[in-house]
């Protein structure tokens, strides 16, 4: 007897091919199996697709966060920037006509030996206030960069030279590599603050001497100056020495580093610290070279 045309046959085994009654084929290469074959591959994209944007929402949320928390450190910066230059002002009008009074009354002790002693304290003490002040105001500072073009060995070799007599004292040497022909595209006065914000830090460190390793060179996106020391290297703090008033020194401002990655910033720049595989830490600024590409 012969199968009605509305039945479906299941004589299809072993891969032989079954038609349907609706006219669809069974078994391999029929067209059931490509459109189911079909909607497979296109399960498995869609499922590939959504991991792909789940990660890439992922990325932008977490980038999102970290914008968030870096303008929300500018506006707190911007705050404290703005009552620090008030204090700083305040106090530097006020140390003026202190400092002319001090050199009054110097001439009238000049044989009073003990007297003279005790002035050169005093005058020691008001030039750490004005010290501090200065920091006050270098960091709440809003000047943009006056660029030009110098050669970046130069100005190390300033700041060196101009605090070669510390350096000496505490038995400090300096290793410095930097080719003449190397040059940046910068503002002169502000590298040259944040170079000696860098030193000093270094050579605060090196109380029993050691050795300061200034190295500049030029990267393929940027121009980098690294100022490495032998003291002890970064700890805990690592994660909060570039926040303003955060220091380990007892008379310290903690205004050093802040300032370094003020300019560096200023520049278009950046700053970072890391340990050195010898010992000690190092600092380095990176310049992009897009400020060299303007000075052409």
């Amino acid at each position: 007897m012969k199968p009605n045309s509305s039945e479906t046959s299941i004589a299809a085994l072993g891969g032989r091919v079954t038609r349907t009654a609706g006219g669809l084929e069974l078994g391999p290469n029929s067209e059931l199996e490509l459109i189911l074959t079909a909607w497979h591959e296109a399960t498995e994209r869609l499922q590939r697709t959504h991991e792909a944007l789940r990660g890439e929402v992922a990325r932008l949320s977490d980038e999102l966060e970290a914008k968030n928390r870096e303008l929300a450190r500018k506006n707190r910066l911007a705050d404290l920037g703005q009552m620090a230059s008030h204090v700083a002002h305040e106090v530097r009008n006020g140390l003026a006509p202190v400092t002319l009074y001090f050199s009054l009354l110097r001439r009238r002790i000049q044989e009073d030996a003990g007297g003279l002693a005790i002035m050169d304290k005093l005058e020691a003490g008001f030039q750490a206030l004005d010290t501090t002040v200065h920091d006050l105001l270098s960091f709440t500072s809003d000047r943009q960069p006056q660029y030009r073009l110098f050669a970046i060995g130069q100005v190390v070799e300033e700041v060196c030279d101009s605090l070669a007599p510390q350096l000496a004292a505490q038995d400090i040497a300096v290793d410095l590599d930097a080719p003449p022909w190397l040059t940046v595209f910068a503002d002169r006065d502000m590298l040259r603050r944040a170079l000696l914000n860098l030193i000093l830090n270094s050579v605060d460190v090196m109380a029993d001497g050691g050795t300061l390793v200034i190295t500049c060179c030029a990267g393929h996106d940027g121009v980098e100056i690294e100022v490495a020391d032998s003291g002890p290297g970064l700890g805990d703090e690592r994660q909060k020495i570039f926040e303003p008033f955060f220091t380990t020194k007892n008379d310290g401002t903690g205004l050093g580093l802040a300032i370094v990655q003020r300019i560096a910033e200023a520049h278009e720049g950046r700053v970072w610290a890391s340990n050195c595989a010898e010992g000690g830490a190092a600092f380095t600024i990176h310049l992009p070279h897009r400020n060299l590409e303007a000075a052409a």
